[in-house]
């Protein structure tokens, strides 16, 4: 009876799994269709988006360049040391970390640097505003919580996400090239060579800080209007965010590097 039941439990909990994905999934496409209908006529307050960019921006610029510069000089060092095991020489070692840093590890790095620290901020303000009951307030003023609130950080997060990308990516290249040069003795010309990088290497990267930029935020918004219980559903509803939002991040990865390689680019 027992061996007997633990297909039954295995089929439950992936049906509800699939549900809980679903509801989420559809929660989240409604909230940013309605955030994004408030962007025709404003209704936030007047530098309100400002602010937010500056949280999201300013404040992630260091946290950005310490980790891409690491990733840069880590990353580098390895690939320089097998060049040298395999081929004997690192010509192609610039050149082909160039490309992955731009297509794949920048964007999707930078993503998961603002899905914890700014996702986490973003969920714990709105939680915080739904438990004190701020947010009821609001809709008692017949004021939409999805336009006065998340519409704002949706359009800042996303700026500044595709800002921070760019950016952490020049980080990343310039640690490396350091790292090169100063270790293995390779020079900075032969390492800052954009011969393997293609278009489509700058579409895809583009591609997926824009698509990063816009769902972040709002798995992010999801989670902290979806908070209850006091000061415990705040906590969840922080957690929920990091988490829903790093997934959505790699899952997003997959998703755009095969829909663009399905495209040829």
């Amino acid at each position: 009876m027992v061996i007997e039941a633990q297909p039954h439990r295995a089929v439950f909990f992936l049906g509800r799994t699939a549900v809980g994905v679903i509801r989420t999934v559809g929660s989240m496409v409604l909230l940013g269709g309605r955030a994004l209908s408030g962007l025709r006529r404003p209704t936030w307050p007047a530098g309100e988006l400002f602010s937010q960019a500056y949280l999201a921006g300013n404040r992630s610029l260091l946290l950005v360049a310490i980790t891409l510069a690491f990733v840069g000089m880590v990353l580098v060092f390895h690939a320089c040391i097998q060049s040298q095991r395999v081929l004997g020489e690192m010509s192609l070692v610039g050149p082909a970390f160039l490309q992955l840093i731009i297509r794949e590890f920048g964007p999707t790095i930078v993503a998961l640097m603002i899905a914890a620290r700014v996702g986490a901020g973003i969920s714990a303000e709105l939680a915080s505003m739904v438990v004190t009951e701020q947010v009821d307030a609001l809709r008692m003023n017949g004021a939409d919580p999805a336009r006065y609130l998340v519409a704002p950080r949706l359009v800042s997060v996303w700026i500044m996400t595709v800002a921070l990308c760019v950016f952490g990516c020049a980080v990343a290249a310039v640690s490396g090239a350091v790292t090169a040069n100063l270790l293995f003795g390779l020079s900075y010309d032969t390492f800052i060579s954009f011969s393997m990088t293609r278009t489509g290497d700058l579409v895809t990267g583009l591609a997926k800080a824009s698509a990063y930029g816009f769902y972040i935020p709002l798995a992010a918004s999801w989670a902290g209007l979806s908070a209850s219980s006091g000061s415990e559903g705040v906590g969840r509803a922080t957690t929920a965010g990091v988490v829903v939002g790093s997934l959505g991040v790699i899952v997003l990865s997959a998703v755009i590097g095969a829909a663009v390689f399905g495209l040829g680019l």
